[in-house]
């Protein structure tokens, strides 16, 4: 209700209140007459000056009542002459509240207005962008169409020109067929006058004269089969450059793969700024327990609710983002927790690696490879090749290989295969000796790959010479699914070969536990065992491996080397 409203209420409320009491002391009063009226009826026999006294004592009291009444009534104009006044300054004040309001809400207004109209510019200017963005979009898209119907019109050209060498070529088998017939007939002929001759001059007999006849026409018919073979071998050197670009640039126009990318940092959007000290721990206790369980470095900025995991490592940063992810979502953070947390991790991503072979399965084609052949492809999910990614580059290569078994006219499973599996030995590369071509093909062989598959994957380097066509082909595929624009870049692959060879190093040394590469090359963490190395032998230790570092490796800067010797001891209470 508006305040006006209460105002009236307020009088209404007050008026009535007044006339209640003029009528309940109304009726007093006439009660009060009715008893003393009553008393007069008891009393008559009393005595006439009590009675004009007990009357006059009415009237005394009546004349009290009509002066009560007056005055109510009066009261009841001046709350109405009240209740007037309060109405007008209620009106008043309603109206300057309402001219206030009207005020308030231009000002409102006009603020409204002025936001929207920058919303409105804004919107205006992102549409604009996203007009342009589009644009361009389009005539890049009308471009590569363009390029295509230009293709198409020079494949259609080449099919052209060489549906008119086809027919030129058979016109010319035509003459030659023909010619050969007549030489045919020619020959028979000479060749019987021949006979003839022979027998009437030298006096053969016919076996002798049939042996020498077939001499003669084996000689004449192996000069006509070379000259033959000549021109076919003639007509293949001059289509088979032609055919072999056209069966490549087809295999890779129809393959549409993304390009790589060089990242080794992981983003973690927290919930809040003040998970970022939960994360720490007193002292940093928790982050370094983190950095030293998981090898993955934290690096926490002022990015407002977000922090970094760096390692090169792929597998290792994926399972430090997994750990500190659930630690997030727990809210307990501790070196214990840490490490439980931790273990549940890999198992995570070990589950995301067996997944992500089946997919890779899935896409190629290939349903019966040994369930140790799928584990090992799951590792080349996070594993790179100069900066492409391991498994996506198996999926091309195979795709690749089966477009050009098929232009061929050759067995497309079996190509797939090879060209699918030729990179499996990287998933061993750190954990066996060797080129992972020949490790590659020492574990198709242990797992029941057929021979051609092994060959291919064995001689896809050249360590061994290619035999069959399948390993030709395997190398083409490899090579045009790696040497496509944007496919490689060679600066990740030495900067992640440089610090593995770092890790090396370190892990090769007598008493290491592990060893992590962190700060992006700049610092390397070596955890000894306390059992076997003491800390006069961590001091030694950390000197040897930043010697053996300088001494083998180009680097720009420095790189500290700590060795963490750490000592726990753990108890069950029962």
């Amino acid at each position: 209700m508006s305040p006006l409203d209460w105002v009236l209420v307020l009088a209404v409320v007050v008026l009535a209140a007044f006339v209640a009491a003029g009528i309940f002391l109304g009726q007093r009063a006439l009660r009060q007459l009715q008893e003393t009226r009553s008393a007069d009826e008891r009393s008559r026999e009393q005595t006439l000056h009590a009675a004009k006294a007990k009357v006059d004592d009415a009237n005394a009291k009546a004349a009290s009542v009509r002066a009560e009444a007056a005055a109510a009534k009066a009261e009841a104009s001046a709350a109405r002459a009240e209740a007037r006044r309060v109405l007008e300054s209620a009106h008043e004040e309603a109206d300057t509240i309402l001219e206030h309001a009207h005020r308030q809400a231009e000002a409102d207004a006009e603020q409204v207005r002025a936001a929207a109209r920058r919303s409105g510019e804004r919107e205006v200017s992102l549409l604009n962008a996203t007009a342009k963005e589009q644009a361009a979009e389009v005539e890049r898209r009308a471009a590569r169409i363009d390029e295509r119907e230009r293709l198409h019109a020079e494949e259609v050209e080449r099919l052209v020109e060489r549906e008119r060498r086809l027919a030129a070529l058979d016109a010319d088998l035509t003459k030659r067929e023909s010619a050969l017939t007549r030489r045919e007939d020619e020959l028979a002929e000479a060749v019987e006058q021949r006979r003839r001759e022979l027998e009437r001059v030298a006096g053969l007999s016919a076996e002798q004269a049939r042996t020498e006849l077939i001499e003669s026409i084996e000689s004449s018919a192996k000069r006509e089969a070379a000259i033959l073979v000549r021109d076919i071998e003639s007509e293949a050197k001059t289509t088979a450059d032609t055919r072999a670009r056209h069966i490549v640039v087809d295999a890779i126009q129809r393959i549409a793969s993304e390009q790589t990318s060089e990242s080794v940092v992981s983003v973690l959007h927290l919930p809040s700024d003040e998970m970022k000290g939960r994360i720490i721990g007193r002292e940093g206790r928790n982050i370094r327990a983190f950095e030293s369980v998981t090898g993955v470095n934290l690096i926490i900025d002022d990015t407002p609710e977000a922090v970094l995991l760096s390692c090169f490592d792929p597998v290792r940063r994926e399972v430090g983002r997994l750990t500190l992810e659930k630690l997030v979502l727990d809210g307990r953070i501790h070196p214990h927790r840490i490490e439980e947390v931790y273990e549940t991790a890999k198992n995570e991503v070990d589950v995301l690696c067996e997944r992500a072979a089946e997919e890779a399965l899935v896409d190629v084609g290939i349903t019966d490879l040994h369930p140790q052949l799928v584990t090992l492809l799951g590792r080349l999910r996070y594993r790179t090749s100069y900066g492409q990614n391991v498994l996506k580059h198996l999926v091309e290569t195979a795709h690749i290989a089966g477009i050009m078994a098929a232009e061929l006219g050759l067995d497309v499973p079996t190509m797939k295969r090879s060209a699918f599996l030729h990179d499996i030995g990287k998933a061993l590369t750190h954990e066996v000796e060797g080129s992972h071509a020949l490790i590659g093909a020492d574990l198709a062989r242990k797992y029941g790959e057929s021979e051609d598959v092994v060959h291919a994957i064995e001689a896809h380097h050249n360590e061994v010479p290619p035999q069959t066509i399948e390993a030709v082909l395997t190398q083409a595929a490899d090579a045009c699914s790696g040497g496509r624009p944007g496919a490689r870049r060679e600066s990740l692959e030495a900067y992640v070969k440089r610090l593995e060879r770092i890790e090396e190093i370190a892990g090769t040394k007598p008493g290491v536990d592990k060893v992590f590469a962190m700060q992006a090359g700049r610092e390397i963490r070596v955890m000894v065992r306390p059992d076997d190395v003491d800390d006069i032998g961590a001091a030694v230790l950390a000197r040897d491996v930043a010697k053996q570092i300088e001494e083998e490796l180009t680097y720009p800067g420095q790189i500290r080397v700590t060795v963490v010797r750490e000592s726990r001891v753990t108890e069950m209470a029962r």
